[in-house]
């Protein structure tokens, strides 16, 4: 097979290197991208992407269950309802073969080439790929490591068998009777709603004294109320002490040092994801790291000329849109253009139900750095888009200098709140002030107007509450 050089390698054809790569082709640059599995990454392939799918599955599930018992909106009723999980996942699976297709087109749009295999590093400009036909080395003038995460295991609960990560629990066949959910974080908790949504008993362990701990209480609390709702049981401050014996029951110690068993079919251990920084060859590099991270400046530059790092190897937030911006960023500094990155304005969503939005500075992110800040908040049960859509839980609030009015950070949970992300990051990255937020004028009747009415709030000028 033979050698192949190029102006622009990336390894790794996730969120970050897919973005990289399509970018790099735009801008006339001789680009290879790297990788063993389809394009798309964990997002596409067995994260962010099929999640999605099966939570929407869920809640439609669920919908009809509620109006089939008479739950759902006066007057509204239907018949039983009923689940194939299986066909569910077979949907779940089109989507992401669609998508699949969608980017491989994209890279021959771009005249981008795709290398299926695994890659390794010789130095700081050749990797050598093993792919199904052999061994195939590539040497350019940029590189860039996107090689992205992987779960984190329990040295008590390694994966198999009945434990699995989120990855396994997107292709059961069908829902599990009883589900223990490791780590109440976000993924945790999204597909411990969607599971117990669709039939399963869901147990969630956090050994935090609260679930979501990257979010604040006001923000948390009205998904702990809508998870009592689903019948979800929430353990604080546990922690999951591994498998006992033969039952297979799982041994969880408590707040109060109490052992208890949990009985269950399935464990799905959600207790975060670590980057991907082993196995393509990094020993043959001289970077530096940052933690478990590849330490990079605001241009994504590690310590090697001409070699970059994006995506969840090189920092939090590990998020998909975040390797996305910072792909597009070293793409265009390659072609020479200047670039750098600014994080302040990435939002955060928590596909829960009810969904939390975060973006920039929360209130006491804000008072620790010493912040005098104004905070408007408007509660959805004010708002008469939220009562008609029959979920009127959540607010949004919104963080403000009082000196100046400049808008700092903006939080929101509520159903379908993660539509306004968009909103909020552009009032960041714009530079907005509290007027500018008040003064524009937004569609009634919307979910959106309560960011206008936060905003009036923090003036001292609220009109609806």
């Amino acid at each position: 097979m033979n050698d192949i050089t190029c102006q622009f390698l990336v390894i790794g054809a996730g969120p970050g290197g897919y973005v990289a790569a399509i970018r790099a082709g735009q801008l006339g640059l001789d680009t290879v991208v790297v990788d063993d599995r389809k394009p798309g990454g964990t997002c596409l392939n067995i994260g962010c992407i099929p999640s999605k799918a099966l939570i929407h599955a869920a809640d439609e599930y669920f919908l009809m269950k509620e109006a089939a018992e008479g739950r759902a909106v006066p007057g509204v009723t239907a018949g039983p309802a009923s689940l194939d999980w299986a066909e569910v996942v077979g949907w779940k699976d089109g989507i992401v073969n669609r998508l699949n297709n969608g980017v491989t087109s994209l890279f021959k749009k771009s005249r981008v080439k795709l290398v299926a295999g695994r890659a390794r590093f010789l130095d700081g400009k050749t990797v050598v790929v093993a792919g199904e036909t052999g061994e195939q080395r590539i040497t350019a003038e940029t590189v860039v490591i996107a090689t992205g995460s992987e779960p984190v295991e329990l040295a008590a609960l390694p994966f198999g068998g009945k434990v699995i990560s989120s990855a396994e629990a997107l292709s059961l066949r069908t829902p599990p009777e009883r589900l223990a959910v490791i780590g109440g974080g976000y993924i945790g908790v999204e597909l411990g709603t969607a599971f117990a949504k669709a039939g399963s008993k869901v147990t969630i362990v956090e050994a935090t004294t609260e679930i979501l701990p990257l979010y604040d209480a006001d923000l948390v609390k009205p998904v702990r109320q809508r998870l009592a709702h689903l019948g979800v049981t929430v353990m604080t401050g546990a922690k999951a002490q591994g498998l006992a014996g033969e039952s297979s029951d799982l041994m969880v110690e408590t707040a109060t040092s109490e052992e208890r068993r949990i009985a269950c079919d399935t464990v799905l251990v959600t207790v975060g994801r670590r980057p991907v920084t082993e196995g393509w060859g990094r020993e043959e590099l001289v970077l530096d790291m940052d933690g478990p991270f590849i330490r990079t400046d605001e241009t994504r530059r590690t310590a090697m000329r001409g070699v970059y790092a994006i995506g969840d190897v090189a920092g939090e937030p590990m998020l998909a849109h975040k390797a996305m911006a910072e792909g597009e960023m070293v793409a265009e500094i390659a072609a020479g253009h200047r670039r750098a990155f600014d994080h302040r304005a990435i939002p955060a969503v928590c596909f829960t139900d009810p969904e939390i939005v975060s973006v920039g500075l929360s209130p006491a992110e804000a008072k620790a750095q010493g912040i005098d800040t104004s905070i408007g908040r408007f509660p959805f049960a004010a708002s008469g888009r939220a009562m008609s859509l029959g979920r009127d839980d959540g607010f949004v609030r919104i963080v403000a200098r009082a000196d100046n009015h400049l808008v700092l950070g903006i939080q929101a949970v509520g159903a379908g709140v993660s539509e306004l992300s968009a909103a909020f990051s552009l009032a960041l990255e714009m530079g907005a002030c509290l007027e500018d937020v008040a003064g524009t004028i937004h569609a009634h009747p919307t979910l959106g107007e309560s960011f206008q009415e936060a905003a009036l709030g923090a003036l001292g000028r609220a009109l609806h509450v």
